[in-house]
């Protein structure tokens, strides 16, 4: 059998008050045309599909457009896809029963039977060849929620994630019959793995950020990740990040792209093969420097004058300031004169303040997660950095807030 693994399209996403429908358009007809080219049995889309939980019209009819024109081009190809902690996982099922006929399974969240056990069934999604013969089991698990694996017996977080994957790879293994092979896919973060600079929003509950690999058996062949943007194998060649479609942020910028093509044979793992996305709007950031350096480097820039306004690069100036500057965009966009950019951000720096705490020097708003503008606040009021029992509260009511938008 053959797969293809992908994740984190944030379809929908505000790239700093700007649109990148286009962009998410390309990479979609892309997928589609390779998905044509290689042939593969299944598709697994491991979670944050979405940018928000509550994605616009527009953003939807990306996903469900794709999935429509994949199955007329392929009646075959399985579609799985898991929600993220972008997403809302009820806005992920809402359509599934309809998504069955274009042989997509959406799993959103997970669910407990009455008496008390996992309902595995929900999650154990069968993958077949292109001649119908059952060979893999998928073992979908969309990002876990507290309020959805504790309760009962189990209070702690950690413990419900346990319990979780226990439970449902007992049932795979149960399930499957020789030489079929066990698939497993999530929404995690795995300990040991490298985050992003700046883009990625951390999974943090209780003060644990990080779920270990363990938790993913011998047993499984291949563990399709999905949560962070950057590509990576993490340990074993068997469990792997994708990473996302499209650079989220400046600071992911300088790393290829991809999917990845997963060949088995039978229940074994035979082959991975990663299929590089071309990127069809480039991300330039000119700086750190002096404005006047910032000036010389636009000036010198060579963007290709033939390209269509919705493929002109998009553009982050970072330059190093001693005072406020009132004319600092004047004087970029002047520096620019016509070359085929569009100016996202410019982020003003103040390294040789003098009194200033460095880091406050440093960095503006929009570039600081909700826990680190917490962490500087508390820092700045009582001196300390808050202690742990207080960042985990903190962490777990901006979980609570994040999901009550689902419900909004």
């Amino acid at each position: 059998m053959k797969l293809l693994h992908t994740a984190d399209w944030h379809l929908g996403q505000s790239f700093h008050g700007q649109e990148r429908h286009v962009e998410h358009r390309a990479f979609l007809d892309w997928l589609l045309a390779t998905l044509v080219e290689r042939q593969p049995d299944a598709l697994l889309i491991a979670g944050d599909i979405f940018d928000v939980v509550n994605p616009s019209l527009r953003a939807q009819e990306l996903l469900y457009d794709f999935i429509v024109a994949a199955h007329a081009a392929l009646p075959t190809l399985e579609i799985v896809m898991i929600a993220g902690n972008h997403d809302s996982g009820s806005r992920i099922e809402l359509p599934a029963p309809l998504m069955q006929s274009l042989k997509t399974h959406a799993l959103g969240r997970v669910h407990w039977l009455d008496d008390g056990r996992l309902d595995s069934d929900r999650l154990l999604v069968p993958l077949h060849d292109a001649d119908g013969v059952l060979g893999a089991w998928c073992l979908a698990l969309p990002f876990l929620r507290p309020a959805e694996v504790t309760g009962g017996d189990v209070d702690d977080y950690r413990e419900g994630i346990d319990r979780v994957h226990g439970e449902l790879v007992e049932a795979a293994e149960a399930r499957r019959g020789p030489g079929q092979a066990l698939v497993a896919m999530s929404h995690a973060h795995l300990q040991g793995a490298a985050v992003s600079e700046a883009s990625e929003r951390p999974i943090v509950i209780g003060g644990e950020e990080s779920v270990p690999a363990t938790l993913f058996p011998s047993s499984i062949a291949y563990v399709a990740l999905g949560h962070l943007h950057r590509p990576q194998q993490v340990g074993e060649t068997r469990i792997r990040y994708s990473g996302s479609p499209l650079p989220l942020d400046f600071s992911e910028s300088h790393y290829p792209h991809q999917v990845l093509e997963v060949s088995l044979n039978g229940a074994e793992l035979e082959a991975i093969e990663s299929l590089p996305i071309p990127r069809h709007v480039a991300l330039r950031r000119v700086g750190p420097g002096s404005l006047e350096e910032v000036e010389r480097e636009l000036e010198t820039l060579e963007i290709d004058a033939e390209l269509p306004r919705e493929r002109w690069p998009w553009l982050e100036i970072r330059v190093d300031l001693d005072a406020p500057r009132p004319d600092l965009r004047a004087r970029v966009e002047a520096a620019m004169a016509d070359k085929p950019l569009r100016l996202l951000r410019i982020h003003s720096r103040y390294p040789d303040a003098g009194g200033r705490d460095d880091n406050a020097a440093n960095v503006d708003l929009d570039s600081l997660t909700p826990q680190e503008i917490f962490t500087r606040t508390w820092q700045s009021r009582y001196g300390n950095p808050p202690p742990e029992d207080v960042l985990a509260d903190f962490a777990t009511l901006l979980q609570q807030v994040q999901d009550s938008e689902v419900e909004a």
